[in-house]
């Protein structure tokens, strides 16, 4: 809709009473603000919701495998998987896992243990290169590898001697007992997710077979994939050696699908609610307009009795509130960037400044605010702002240009 230079200069000379008059200019503040607020609350949550997702994909993944092949009611006897029959595998890792009560000292806690081959333990890079050690993890040795968090909760060490009891028992003269063994701490590991630093340890597959009187046996196989987007196409050629009848074959997706499915619904439920804000403002805006209509009433008579026509009066109603609209979006968007890059600077400074505990650990899994500004996101922000603003322009725009300029002279 093209503007000529009467109504741009008519729509500018109008804007400049809104910020000094009165009721009229508190309510086209509010708009402004209201606004720039909403887009910069939008972009910045949904920057964390994308992050939040992203970075707990990738330690999940980074931890497990992204398929998993076990049997039904039993443990798998052939283990063994020729790989080359696969191009996008990059490895194997048949492994059990299994929970365990950890003793040390006077001091115990429920773990969860997972059995590996001591020489895939360099693939699993999440843990691999955030790992203090001693001893990476012998097959001659007697060792595990403990989280960070769990280690500073049962004040341990490298060197530390710790016992882990299985579900399995033993008969002794004094009854049935679970079987234990000792091991030593050879490693602690820091992944930044609460639930695997404060819960998960690792020890060779070897002990982990003596534990749970699986000699021989594992629990799943784990198979990490070169290129996780031809998932679907890996899991069908594992099909016709795993048969679907005794084997159960699920992807990463599956298994953790209850936490992806709460992200999805959360963040479709944050957008709706988020947008309401840019909603309440573009409100704020039809307001303002039909006050500044009511105060210009006379004015617009002249306009239309010079030789103005509708369409053009409803046009410079129309920039006034575009102007708003638009300028708000464009603040929210620069605040919501700025604030969105520095998110995890700001919630530091608030906690050590302010002794607060934003984003704890130990309820969101991971230990800083994860962001990922999407651009595509962004655009769609901006863009729904924007035409949410110029809508809510029309109405009161085509009121002005609807007054009846009959009688409203005469007291000029």
């Amino acid at each position: 809709m093209p503007f000529n230079y009467f109504e741009r200069f008519v729509a500018f000379k109008y804007l400049k009473p809104l910020r000094s008059d009165g009721l009229l200019s508190i309510i086209s503040w509010f708009s402004f603000i209201g606004i720039a607020i909403g887009v910069a609350t939008l972009i910045i949550v949904m920057s964390v919701m994308n992050g939040f997702k992203i970075e707990l994909q990738k330690r999940i993944i980074g931890f497990n495998g992204h398929l998993y092949i076990s049997k039904f009611e039993s443990n798998i006897e052939n283990y063994q998987f020729n790989i080359d029959e696969f191009t996008n595998i990059e490895f194997v890792d048949p492994n059990i896992t299994f929970q365990s009560l950890m003793i040390s000292k006077n001091q115990n806690n429920g773990v969860l243990v997972k059995a590996i081959n001591p020489i895939n333990l360099s693939n699993y890079e999440l843990i691999y290169e955030n790992l203090n050690s001693s001893k990476i993890l012998p097959l001659d040795c007697d060792c595990i590898i403990i989280g960070d968090t769990l280690a500073t909760k049962l004040g341990l060490n490298l060197g530390s001697k710790i016992k882990l009891y299985s579900t399995q028992t033993i008969s002794t003269p004094f009854g049935s007992l679970p079987k234990s063994k000792e091991f030593e701490v050879s490693g602690t590991f820091h992944t930044g997710m609460s639930e695997y630093d404060s819960n998960f340890t690792i020890i060779s597959l070897k002990n982990g077979q003596d534990l749970t009187s699986n000699k021989n046996k594992v629990s799943i196989i784990e198979i990490h994939l070169l290129d996780p987007n031809n998932l679907k196409e890996t899991k069908l050629k594992l099909i016709k050696n795993y048969p679907v009848g005794e084997y159960l074959i699920r992807d990463w997706k599956e298994v953790n699908s209850t936490y992806f499915e709460a992200l999805k619904v959360e963040r479709t439920v944050m957008f709706i609610i988020l947008s309401l804000i840019i909603l309440i403002a573009a409100f704020n805006v039809v307001t303002s307009l039909f006050i500044l209509v009511k105060n210009k009433t006379k004015e617009i008579a002249i306009m239309r009795t010079i030789g103005i026509s509708r369409s053009g009066i409803m046009r410079i109603f129309l920039l006034i509130g575009s102007v708003v609209g638009i300028s708000g979006t464009i603040i929210g968007t620069v605040i919501g960037y700025l604030i969105t890059v520095n998110l995890e600077n700001i919630r530091s400074i608030l906690n050590s400044q302010f002794g607060l505990n934003l984003f704890p650990p130990q309820l969101y899994y991971i230990d800083q605010i994860p962001t990922d500004m999407q651009l595509i996101q962004v655009v769609y922000i901006f863009i729904f702002s924007i035409l949410v603003s110029i809508l809510a322009t029309i109405y009161p725009s085509y009121a002005a240009s609807r007054l009846e300029i009959k009688g409203i002279l005469k007291n000029v």
